[in-house]
Formats: C-alpha cells, structure tokens, sequence
C-alpha cells in the first residue's frame, strides 16, 4: 500500500514538474516572438503642390503623420514637394513609371494623355462635390474610375476637394457674348476649350506669372480657385468684378498610387492607408470652406470695389452648348468616355432633383 502511494506521489510530481518546464518553454517562446520587430514599409509621394500653397500643399504631410500614428509606425510615407522633384503637373507619369508610389494631384491636369481623367476631377456644368462623391461611391463612378487608371497601372482615391470654384476676375464687365470675343483670358482645361469656342483667347499662364500678367494688360482676365486662394494672389488689386463659377463645380483632388505598390503592402496597412486618405480629404473641405468664408469676409469689408457678377444668361446657355459640344465630339471618340459621360447624365438626372428640393429649395426660402 505503501508502495502504491509513493508511486502515485513519484508520478503526480513528474506530471507538475513536466507542465512547469513546457509552461516555462512557451513563455520563453511567447517573449521571443513579441521582441521580434514587424516590418515597416515606406511609400514615396510627389506632390503638384507646394506646402505653402493653403491646404493642398500641407495635405500630404497630414496624410504621412496619419498613417505613420495609425500603424503605429509600420507604414511611412515619405513626401518630395515640386521643389524637390521639379515636374508638379508631371507627377502621375513617375508613378505610372515607378519612380514614386504615390501622387497627390488633380486627373484633370492630364487630360491631354487620357480625356477621360477630367470626370473624376470635375466638368463644366457638372456636379456639385456632394452629388459627385454620391455618384462615385454608389452610382458607378469607383467601379469606371478602377477601369480607367486600372489602363494606366494606377489607382485612385479621392482626397479632399477645394469646392467650388469661381468663374474668374474681369477687369471690364461681361454683359453679353459680344463681351467676350477676342479677350484675353487665363482660364485651363475644360472650362478654357468651352471659352474657346465663344471667341475667347484662352491661355494657360503659369501662376508665378498671372498678377504680373494682369497688371500689365497681357491678358484681359483670370481664374484661379476661390477666394482663400484668390485673394493671396492679389487680383482683387487689379480687377473689380468678380465671377460665379460654372467650370469647376467639384474640383476632387486625387491620391493616384502604383497599383503594384499597393497590391504588396499587407491587407491591414492598405486599410490604414485608405482610411487616413478618407479623414485628411475630410478635413481639408472643412479647411476649405471655413477659409474662403473668411477670406471673403475680409475682401468685401476692405475692397468695397469688388463686386461680385453672375454671367449673362445668354453668355451661361452659350457655355452650356458649348460644353456638350465639347463633351459629344470625345464621346464618339473613346467609348469608355462615352460610358462614364452617360454615366454622370443619368446620375444627375437623378441627384439634382433632390438638391433642388433640398438644399436650394432651403436657401431659396430663406431669401423670401
């Protein structure tokens, strides 16, 4: 009996001691695998914009801060303004080309390389960033945007937005479409070619040069962004009458990122990434609106002379005309533009409606 228990007291101690050297075996490999340190990646990003361009410049280095506090330090961006890389309206061939992984610039710059691009920045007469950003997270517009900088081994992301902008600054005031022939106007894209075909001179003056090109009557009238933006360039100095917009309704900046680039990067740090390009884009229209507001607050109590005008309807149904026209001649050319232009019609169709009813329909009684 005697024996018995000793065996079974020899046996039960062996059994405790055994779990006691695994336990210990598995702490020691539990501290070997905390201490071993994750990998980190790191992103390159061109800008087009200077940091001390409001908003825009500033936004990369936001997102950097972001996604570097997010994952806790395993993804970082690393940001080279046009000061460092010297092409700001060249920034999404160095992705395409791999150069960089990452761009933060506007599509509509690069029209000239893929008409397509200027739909998921903005279009004359199209629509407003609400109306937009419903269409391209839920009318379409993600899945055709995928399509076209899929073309180009890019994706894109939307990235904030600089609103709506004005229609520019004229010296003398527009009251019919006779106003218009021969002027000389700074005005891009879109909005230049639709100009164009009313018998404006458009041109595409480089912003170092547009105060001094105003001042000494090389062109006639300019149009930049909107008023925060405006208003720093100095116009307001040089020309009185100040024009609602109807070139850029929307005005989205993108994140264009190397496809391949971001297929490499682990399921959790793409989340990140897309998560922090949602909230910087956020805060940059807050930024934005919040700024403009001031800024015209300022400019109308210090230049009483700036009077702010709405074109002509004439001038505005000529526009219109123009810009379809504009818009049919690529549609029969690229039937991928065909697809995201029919795309954006019938959205419209659909949306603005409800923006009249809404919003408008609030500010309208609010004027009674």
């Amino acid at each position: 009996m005697r024996l018995k228990l000793f065996t079974l007291l020899t046996a039960s101690l062996m059994l405790f001691s055994g779990c006691g050297e695994n336990t210990k075996e598995d702490k020691s490999k539990e501290v070997k695998t905390s201490s071993t340190p994750e990998k980190t990646y790191t992103l390159t990003l061109a800008s087009t914009w200077a940091e001390q361009v409001p908003f825009l410049g500033p936004a990369p280095l936001t997102l950097a801060q972001t996604v570097e506090k997010m994952s806790n330090g395993r993804l970082k961006i690393k940001v080279d303004s046009p000061n460092k890389h010297k092409a700001p309206f060249g920034v999404m061939d160095m992705v395409k080309e791999g150069q960089y992984d990452l761009a933060y610039t506007a599509s509509y710059y690069y029209k000239g390389k893929d008409y397509k691009l200027v739909f998921f920045t903005t279009v004359p007469f199209g629509m407003l960033l609400s109306e937009q950003y419903a269409w391209y997270n839920y009318g379409g517009g993600k899945e055709l945007a995928a399509k076209v900088y899929g073309e180009h081994g890019l994706i894109s992301y939307p990235m904030g937005s600089t609103g709506m902008q004005m229609g520019g600054w004229f010296k003398k005031e527009i009251k019919s479409l006779d106003d218009l022939k021969g002027l000389k106007f700074r005005i891009p894209g879109q909005g230049g070619e639709v100009m164009a075909k009313l018998g404006v001179n458009a041109v595409n003056t480089p912003p170092g040069e547009l105060y001094t090109s105003l001042e000494r009557n090389t062109i006639d009238a300019v149009e930049w962004i909107s008023p925060v933006f405006d208003f720093a360039m100095g116009f307001h100095k040089l020309a009185n009458y100040y024009y609602t917009g109807w070139q850029e309704p929307a005005s989205e900046i993108q994140l264009l990122a190397n496809k391949k680039k971001i297929d490499a990067l682990p399921a959790d740090l793409r989340a990140i990434l897309e998560s922090a390009i949602k909230s910087v884009g956020s805060q940059l229209m807050d930024q934005a609106t919040h700024a403009n507001a001031e800024a015209w607050a300022n400019i109308a109590r210090e230049y009483p002379n700036v009077k702010v005008q709405q074109f002509p309807a004439d001038v505005m149904a000529a526009l219109k005309k123009a810009a379809r026209e504009i818009e049919d001649e690529q549609a029969a050319k690229d039937p991928v533009f065909k697809e995201i232009l029919e795309s954006q019609r019938a959205y419209l169709a659909k949306v603005r409606p409800w923006t009249l009813m809404g919003e408008y329909g609030y500010l309208k009684q609010l004027e009674q």
